[in-house]
């Protein structure tokens, strides 16, 4: 016996998309005149391109955005890839390319690499599929060999835009903090509170912007007279583990310094925790100035010095970077953009003495 299924008279199971064909044959008008009107062209009169609109919406018309990109050239889509999105730092940048880009219609696809290569490999061929207008990216911290990356730039008309994290390739326009010149800054701070035995946890120094402020750190030192010692600075990774580990081998080696300059906040916040678990006074015997100005270093219970590298002011300036490339190759002329942001010191208890 077949089972019967009730249904609503004059109701069909679902409701189909309509389209242009079935707008122009109800108004009695062209397919032309409703595509016209539909995509705002001058030569369609006002009140016809209000009767269209309004009918597309009654009829439950949905524009094919495929067939407008393959028309235009354009999708509206930009692809951007971060290492995590589970960090303020990369978290805002993302906010800021969106609210430059969003106003001009474009949306943004999110990958993750992991800080694996052959990840962002993955997704930078997904992004080209999927046909994106331009791709922006801070490199993972085991890209080394930059052919992937390269390959894209002699295949492709797509404009890749590197922020924070970068590799020096031709080409690619860049947009980053003066890593050197925070580095400095933080160290330069601490002398001028009156530390002498300053410590630098540098984080991975695989990475160019840890290398830039390691030798911020050492000119400072130089600069004010300081020798620059090799104990003190310690390849660290950038997560809480690895600053309370860094701290457990100073005390270990008997290096004990009287101020910590930190590539990284998370490091600087592992470094805290340990140094309070040896009843260590901060900033009294032991300064602490971290790298980033996440949120929680103005929330801590020692509220925590750190480095600000404007994120959201980097995304936005990131966006205008890509607007300006797009605008430079409808003229025909490509410039390659080096923006350097300064960085901003928060100076807040950790290491503050006078």
């Amino acid at each position: 016996m077949k089972k019967k299924f009730n249904t609503i008279p004059g109701k069909s199971m679902t409701k189909k998309n309509a389209t242009i064909y079935d707008i122009s044959r109800k108004l009695n008008v062209s397919v032309a005149t409703v595509s016209r009107a539909l995509n705002n062209h001058p030569r369609i009169s006002q009140a016809t391109k209000e009767l269209v609109v309004k009918t597309a919406k009654e009829m439950n018309y949905k524009q094919n955005n495929l067939a407008k990109a393959l028309k235009s050239g354009e999708t509206k889509n930009i692809g951007i890839i971060v290492p995590y999105i589970n960090t303020n730092f990369f978290s805002s940048v993302i906010r800021g390319i969106e609210e430059e880009l969003s106003v001009q219609g474009y949306h943004v696809i999110i990958c993750q690499s992991h800080e694996d290569v052959n990840i962002e490999k993955k997704h930078l061929n997904t992004l080209l599929n999927a046909q994106v207008d331009g791709i922006f990216m801070s490199v993972s911290r085991t890209t080394v060999d930059t052919e992937h990356i390269e390959h894209i730039l002699n295949t492709s008309n797509t404009p890749i835009i590197f922020f924070d994290r970068k590799k020096d390739i031709p080409g690619i326009s860049t947009v980053t903090i003066d890593d050197y010149r925070g580095g400095y800054m933080a160290t330069e701070h601490l002398i001028s509170e009156g530390y002498k035995n300053i410590c630098h946890f540098a984080g991975d120094l695989n990475l160019e912007i840890y290398q830039n402020r390691l030798n911020g750190y050492k000119q400072a030192l130089i600069d004010h007279e300081f020798k620059v010692k090799e104990e003190n600075i310690i390849s660290t990774g950038s997560s809480i583990d690895a600053g309370i580990e860094a701290i457990k081998t100073l005390w270990d080696s008997q290096s004990i310094p009287d101020a910590i300059f930190s590539a990284s906040d998370f490091a600087a916040l592992g470094a805290c925790q340990e140094l309070k678990k040896r009843k260590i006074k901060i900033p009294q015997e032991v300064a602490v100035i971290g790298f980033s100005n996440e949120p929680f270093t103005q929330f801590m219970e020692l509220p925590m010095s750190s480095m600000d590298q404007t994120p959201v002011i980097m995304g936005n300036m990131a966006g205008q970077v890509f607007l300006d490339h797009i605008k430079d190759n409808s003229s025909g002329v490509s410039i390659e953009k080096k923006v350097v942001l300064a960085p901003q010191i928060c100076v807040r208890k950790s290491s503050k003495r006078k």
